[in-house]
């Protein structure tokens, strides 16, 4: 391993989060409605996110949409992890890539929520988050992508069942938060209190925040009793009855 000197290389970080604020800003949803010849920020809620796609386009669109952010906040993480994953601080044992990955991650997450080509008005950054969480806890361990793929199933049933999709994401988010705070504690037992660790834990923070007050609409809706229902089976009739009345 070979050491990194922030104070040397502080002007990387700032690059990494130009980009990755860049890519953020590029909203699938509003690409694949145009593309339909719709625009997503007009209809339904005017988010241009998975689960508005989902209610005007179908159950399989707001899939594709899904995926593509997914890909959008994964990508760039998986990036970040194999440029730096030789490197450590200068003076401590934490993994740049440790870091990078996150870094990377919360700016792609700004860009998708407050994108200055959409006035700063983006989508609520769920899938972005989810598949940032999902390639950077299985780029070094394989056997988690399994782990991390059956919890994505287990928000899946929870929505499914019980009609909250806003309440059901977020809880998939913070889970996997903090099953990679658990693997970062045992690995740095040894230096709990490092400066770069604790960074680490700030951006996990942050990131989960970002979303959760994205969300604060919904969750207000929840505890008045007022939130929308997301029934995925609902989701997928529609769009197979609007099908057979185009035939």
């Amino acid at each position: 391993m070979r050491e990194f000197s922030f104070s040397e290389n502080w002007w990387q970080f700032v690059v990494v989060a130009i980009v990755c604020y860049f890519v953020g800003c590029f909203n699938f949803a509003v690409l694949i409605s145009k593309i339909k010849g719709n625009n997503i920020t007009k209809m339904g809620s005017g988010n241009p996110g998975t689960m508005n796609m989902s209610r005007e386009f179908g159950l399989k669109i707001g899939l594709l949409t899904f995926f593509c952010d997914a890909l959008k906040g994964g990508i760039p993480a998986l990036i970040g992890y194999f440029v730096y994953r030789n490197y450590i601080f200068t003076g401590t044992g934490i993994a740049v890539s440790d870091f990078i990955r996150y870094f990377c991650g919360l700016f792609v997450v700004i860009g998708h929520i407050f994108p200055v080509t959409m006035k700063f008005k983006g989508g609520k950054g769920i899938a972005s988050t989810l598949g940032l969480f999902w390639v950077s806890l299985s780029c070094e361990n394989l056997w988690l992508l399994l782990i991390s793929f059956a919890w994505l199933l287990c928000v899946v049933l929870f929505i499914s069942l019980t009609e909250w999709g806003s309440l059901g994401s977020l809880l998939g988010v913070s889970t996997f938060s903090t099953i990679q705070l658990v693997i970062f504690f045992f690995r740095y037992a040894n230096e709990p209190l490092s400066a770069c660790l604790i960074w680490v834990y700030i951006l996990i923070f942050i990131i989960n925040l970002l979303t959760w007050c994205a969300h604060h609409k919904n969750l207000a809706r929840l505890f008045s009793g007022e939130e929308h229902r997301t029934s995925l089976k609902k989701l997928a009739l529609k769009r197979k009855r609007k099908k057979e009345k185009t035939l």
